[in-house]
């Protein structure tokens, strides 16, 4: 099992950035992937990012393209998320998750087999 905690998120303004953390600890020792999903009030949670944990090779999804990153620090088991020119459409609880099973594609929930809690994005002004 690995447990995933994440952090930063909060209020911002329209155009400003946040960076996201999720710790992970337990089982982590053959990690595949992890990943950044959101999900909106009312609606489905959605692909954001995802990093492949070995080679650092990334995938997103078209509507952060140039706005968002990720990246990871393989020793202390963090992964981020960074996040710029912030509109409201980005107001979502935010999780990040585990593929310790090699499942594809990364961009589908079903993909994870361990999830963090969440932290809340709310852009406004």
């Amino acid at each position: 099992q690995v447990q995933l905690v994440e952090s930063g998120g909060g209020l911002v303004q329209p155009g400003g950035s946040l960076r996201l953390s999720c710790a992970a600890s337990g089982r982590t020792f053959n990690m595949y992937a992890m990943g950044w999903f959101r999900q909106a009030p009312g609606k489905e949670r959605e692909f954001v990012e995802a990093i492949m944990w070995s080679s650092g090779s990334t995938s997103y999804a078209d509507s952060v393209k140039g706005r968002f990153t990720i990246s990871r620090d393989n020793a202390k088991n963090l992964v981020f998320l960074q996040m710029n020119s912030l509109n409201p459409e980005d107001t979502a609880a935010y999780y990040c998750a585990a593929d310790r099973y090699f499942r594809i594609p990364l961009a589908t929930t079903s993909s994870y087999d361990s999830w963090g809690q969440g932290t809340q994005v709310i852009v406004s002004s």
